[in-house]
């Protein structure tokens, strides 16, 4: 089975500060038919004005990814990254992919430091397989060119193919498709997949997607992108 949402279907706030659609019910907005896809809890596609971002919050047992697009996002935690000494320099920029397991519970901060320039990330929450396990962070760098006409494998399980290590039963892939790029995969009928068209134009198992659209597929065998027109996705294989 497959099932189209599309973008102007997500659910959206705006603070001012902060533009945000919501893949799935989050904070102010709530759909009962959209509380998530298996194990994939939010997708956010946040917008932050300059000079602007999230104070100093907490979360706990959640694996946390964020994947920024344009501008960067300034990242501090409890656990010391992003402050002198730590052991990350705390900013995410286009190509990297965050990985914050809250685990027992972590406070972080996120900021747009940009005098003129918005950030524009995804915020990414996945169930963990475990509860109260201890906070760890993750941050790796892929290149266009590891996407490039191909779906990369950026986090998973076991951290294979140099992805980042998630404390869950999901693997996320990016892809980046213009022209006459194409990929397929095969896919595991007993899980779900939800691909998420970041921007751009893509047709999915014959489906044509504009940016923000979203399609999941339940019992099927095969994944097949093609008809890029700048596009960059996501695809997200979950547990059912």
């Amino acid at each position: 089975m497959i099932t189209v949402r599309r973008s102007a279907e997500r659910g959206y706030a705006d603070h001012g500060w902060l533009k945000s659609f919501h893949s799935f019910s989050f904070a102010g907005y709530f759909d009962p038919a959209h509380m998530g896809v298996g194990n994939l809890r939010v997708i956010n596609e946040d917008r932050i004005a300059p000079g602007t971002g999230f104070g100093t919050h907490g979360h706990r047992d959640m694996e946390i990814v964020s994947y920024v697009l344009d501008g960067a996002l300034a990242h501090q935690d409890s656990m010391g990254n992003g402050t002198p000494g730590g052991a990350h320099a705390g900013v995410i920029l286009p190509g990297d992919v965050q990985r914050m397991s809250a685990g027992t519970g972590v406070r972080h901060s996120e900021f747009n430091h940009s005098a003129s320039g918005q950030t524009h990330f995804l915020q990414i929450w996945i169930l963990p397989d475990e509860a109260g396990i201890a906070p760890g962070y993750e941050q790796k760098h892929f290149a266009p060119e590891a996407k490039r006409g191909r779906l990369a494998l950026i986090a998973s399980p076991d951290g294979a193919e140099g992805s980042v290590a998630i404390h869950a039963d999901a693997r996320l892939r990016s892809g980046l498709f213009d022209g006459e790029e194409s990929a397929s995969l095969a896919l595991d009928p007993t899980r779900l997949t939800y691909v998420h068209l970041v921007r751009g134009a893509l047709t999915v198992n014959g489906l044509a997607l504009s940016g923000g659209d979203a399609v999941k597929l339940a019992g099927e065998a095969q994944l097949q992108l093609g008809h890029g027109q700048d596009a960059e996705v996501l695809v997200f294989d979950l547990k059912a």
